[in-house]
């Protein structure tokens, strides 16, 4: 027993195990690969099958991106204070609920989850369509605040669902400690119950943020094309058959996600694990 203990030891010091390793790569492949013909399209003049790379090479694409004639730089903008403000109203609006899903039991509490969890079951051109009508009556349809609130619809339930997970394993008793202290109910607030749930409430604000950044069919139904984001430019690109400004407009796309992913990791675990395998190989 006790070499098995210091062979585990051993290997936990060496590093990972090979299975381990190869799961790691495969993942890494899996989720990398497609974006490498993306990457060379953006930087390709001519590329034609059953070539494997271009005949050509340009940066026509890029420069494309970065004029003052396009609309990828304000798409960008609008891109990123939307999903942000959405992912703020989320945060919320989705910290109370979450707490009140996780830490009580009430009469009722399965239905709410079920209508929590509905627009994610109901496919989003059904509940677009339906809201459209509504939003054109009020006056909302083709505006930046419509395109604001109906990201809610499909952000909303991650938060919440996220932070009721997070409440369900919290201790309340902690905050009545800090109030019979002498703490207010902003510093208790600030000082016990933030750095407890933090971590949680960091993913769900990733995972808003994220799902607000790749909505396409709400923003292109409820905008009606007065707001234009970065989906929407990659997909009218994609139909186009412009690979090459496909391309570059996806490297811009798929940016935050990765920026996001490697703060959130640095921050939840005090270290970037990413940064320090890369290293390690």
């Amino acid at each position: 027993m006790l070499m098995q203990t210091n062979r585990h030891t051993e290997n936990s010091r060496d590093g990972l195990s090979g299975p381990v390793w190869f799961s790691l790569i495969l993942l890494v492949s899996w989720l990398v690969l497609p974006l490498i013909p993306l990457a060379i399209w953006s930087v390709s003049r001519s590329w034609y099958f059953p070539d494997i790379i271009p005949s050509a090479f340009s940066l026509r694409a890029w420069n494309y991106v970065f004029s003052n004639t396009s609309d990828v730089l304000p798409a960008l903008g609008v891109t990123t204070l939307i999903a942000l403000c959405a992912t703020l109203l989320s945060v919320i609006i989705g910290l109370p609920a979450g707490r009140a899903l996780g830490l009580y039991q009430f009469r009722g509490k399965a239905l709410v989850e079920l209508l929590i969890l509905a627009p994610t079951i109901v496919p989003g051109i059904a509940v677009a369509l339906g809201l459209h009508v509504v939003f054109l009556s009020l006056g909302l349809a083709g505006s930046y605040l419509g395109v604001l609130i109906v990201h809610l619809i499909p952000t909303l339930p991650y938060m919440v669902l996220v932070m009721a997970g997070v409440f369900a394993n919290y201790n309340p008793d902690t905050e009545a400690q800090a109030r019979s202290l002498g703490a207010s109910a902003i510093q208790t607030f600030f000082y016990v119950t933030l750095p407890a749930i933090l971590p949680g409430l960091l993913i769900g604000s990733l995972f808003t943020f994220l799902v607000s950044w790749s909505q396409y069919i709400l923003t292109l139904l409820i905008g009606g094309g007065r707001v234009v984001t970065l989906p929407l430019l990659l997909f009218n690109f994609a139909s186009a058959g412009r690979n090459d400004i496909t391309g570059a407009i996806s490297m811009i796309y798929i940016l935050p996600g990765v920026v996001l992913l490697l703060l959130g990791a640095r921050h939840l675990t005090g270290r970037s694990r990413a940064v320090e395998s890369l290293r390690q190989i």
